[in-house]
């Protein structure tokens, strides 16, 4: 005997060990084989990260497989009840790490396989539920993992889930606000409002949503600042999705001078219309160019019209070759746009004579956009 314990116990609990890692290597291959033909026969998904992550998967089935070979040979090796209690004990405390482990990889695959998933899908926001999920997984596992282990160390799990009860609603009464943060995150992910990327205005703050956390969401502004909206006070407010648009609609007056001529105002009226329809980025079918109306200085012009691409750059783009070629059109027909401005008749001193304006005639009109003048 060497310290209590006879010879033959120690060649047999040496020879345990290495047929246990025996069955560790070969579980660990036949673990990995099959999970990844039943992943494919459900899912047909064979990428590198699940492949990876299955591997990770099968190294603690193995080990549990591992522990419960030795944790059925062991009470043959007759060892002392002294013994015995502290074998059984670093079995089961070491299974308990096993398990929290592997449904820890567990939930790693299944949350890889919905990433896959989001990438497919249209909208962002759901990229943004997979780290969510993951930590709220996470939590769950590690604290019933901690609770089982509580209990193998000997603490009474009545005790336990009375001190859960009584921290829980202590801590419930702390974290009142993070708790409101938590429903409203998850009415932004039933309700979808918005997506990543969308341009919305929510109460005073105006930006792109970057980020849908677990607690706040985060908006970039137009000067690039950012804020940070706990998203209890986001699911309240009146948002203005702009992202969600079919077309971005753009609203102007023309303003032309009183004394443009009527034959001229219907010229250019009937330009600017052939200037919209024209435009490869406007809706053809849904625009409107009228005279409604008399202002201040000037004959107004409504110019009405929708662009396809959502994007704020290519609208300011389309704006901009619209707005040229209708200077272009203008300047073709000799019309002027207005400015503030008073003009004052003199027309009773001696020798003065009324102010006559005199306009370009208008003989033929082969195009809206061509058209020839003569003195």
């Amino acid at each position: 005997k060497i310290f209590s314990v006879e010879v033959w116990q120690y060649i047999a609990l040496i020879l345990l060990i290495l047929l246990s890692i025996v069955f560790f290597v070969v579980a660990k291959r036949l673990s990995f084989f099959f999970l990844r033909r039943i992943l494919y026969k459900f899912t047909k998904n064979k990428s590198n990260e699940i492949n990876s992550t299955l591997k990770k998967l099968a190294h603690p089935i193995s080990l549990l497989v591992a522990i419960s070979l030795i944790d059925k040979v062991l009470p043959s090796l007759q060892f002392g009840l002294e013994i015995n209690t502290w074998f059984f004990l670093a079995i089961n405390i070491a299974a308990t790490i096993f398990w929290i482990y592997v449904f820890l990889k567990l939930a790693q695959v299944f949350l890889s396989l919905f990433h896959e998933y989001t990438q497919k899908t249209e909208g962002k926001l759901d990229d943004q539920l997979t780290p969510i999920l993951r930590n709220f997984i996470t939590v769950i596992i590690v604290v019933f993992g901690s609770f089982k282990l509580l209990v193998l160390f000997g603490v009474d799990p009545t005790t336990i889930l009375a001190s859960a009860s009584i921290g829980g609603l202590a801590v419930a009464f702390a974290s009142q606000d993070t708790v409101k943060n938590l429903i409203g995150t998850i009415m932004i992910f039933i309700d979808k409002p918005f997506h990543i990327g969308d341009w919305i205005s929510a109460g005073e703050v105006v930006g792109t949503v970057e980020e849908v956390g677990f607690r706040s969401t985060r908006i970039r502004s137009a000067d690039t600042s950012i804020f940070q909206i706990p998203n209890s006070k986001l699911s309240e407010l009146v948002i203005n999705n702009s992202g969600l648009r079919l077309y971005r609609r753009y609203n102007t007056q023309l303003g032309l001078r009183y004394d443009t001529p009527p034959e001229l105002i219907e010229a250019f009226v009937k330009g600017v219309r052939e200037i919209i329809i024209a435009h490869p980025d406007t809706k053809s079918d849904a625009y409107n160019v009228e005279f409604t109306g008399f202002g201040d200085s000037a004959l107004l012009i409504l110019m009405n019209m929708y662009l396809k691409d959502l994007a704020w750059s290519s609208e300011q783009k389309s704006r901009h070759q619209i707005h040229i070629t209708i200077v272009k059109l203008a300047k073709e027909l000799g019309v002027d746009f207005a400015f503030p401005s008073t003009t004052v008749m003199i027309e009773q001193f001696p020798e003065k004579k009324s102010l006559e304006l005199h306009y370009l005639s208008l003989i033929h009109i082969s195009e809206p956009t061509r058209l020839r003048r003569i003195s």
